[in-house]
């Protein structure tokens, strides 16, 4: 069960092959932050309940931790009261998601013979963000929605506004950037997000916006 048909088909897809239900989830988590962007994604937390029989349940909470500049003085120091619901001042905790899934491969392997490779996970993902996928009816509604609070926020309009309006349903809507990022996950591991080039990266990004969250 999905939000969007193909991280439920990506899901299927991986069981037929031998697949496990965490290593479909994964794989299923890939695809529904490509094809459902608006809603989730590779940026934000995740949150697990992992039922194994005859086992007591394992949650797994991946979220990550605050900035460690992020501090209330922090924020009186540059004029405000309370922290920002959007932009810079707003990303100052450390994204969970992919330390989430790492975690729940772990248990995979160890507990469930789980044994495809994350590039078999994250195929699907990779595919659907260089080709592209239709724009749904709910990201188009979103878009336009949240354009008048998000337009401003660094690298919102060039990621999801392209030639500068909401994309409209149906239409193909690639995100070749998250495929590269995605790709290097595949090929370098899921800490390479945490301390690898895709963690320079992000800080490097981050320090250009604003942000509190610095690579250490």
């Amino acid at each position: 069960v999905a939000s969007h048909s193909l991280a439920a088909q990506s899901a299927a897809a991986v069981l037929r092959e031998g697949g496990n239900a965490i290593e479909a989830m994964v794989s299923a988590a890939a695809t529904i932050a490509v094809v459902y962007p608006h809603m989730t994604g590779i940026g934000g937390d995740a949150f697990w309940l992992i039922s194994l029989p005859g086992e007591k349940p394992v949650a797994i909470d991946a979220c990550g931790p605050a900035a460690a500049a992020a501090s209330i003085g922090y924020y009186r120091a540059q004029g405000l009261t309370s922290i920002p619901p959007r932009g810079a001042m707003a990303a100052n905790t450390v994204a969970g998601t992919i330390a989430g899934w790492d975690c729940a491969l772990g248990i995979s392997r160890t507990r469930c013979g789980g044994r495809l490779p994350l590039a078999r996970l994250l195929a699907d993902s990779i595919c659907y963000a260089e080709r592209g996928v239709p724009v749904t009816l709910s990201q188009e509604l979103n878009t336009r929605g949240k354009r008048a609070e998000l337009e401003g926020v660094a690298g919102f309009a060039d990621r999801f506004m392209p030639e500068g309006q909401a994309p409209l349903r149906g239409a193909l809507f690639a995100q070749k950037k998250l495929g590269a990022t995605m790709q290097q996950l595949a090929q370098a591991g899921l800490d390479d997000f945490y301390h690898g080039d895709l963690a320079r990266s992000i800080a490097k990004d981050l320090a250009a916006a604003g942000s509190p969250l610095v690579l250490a």
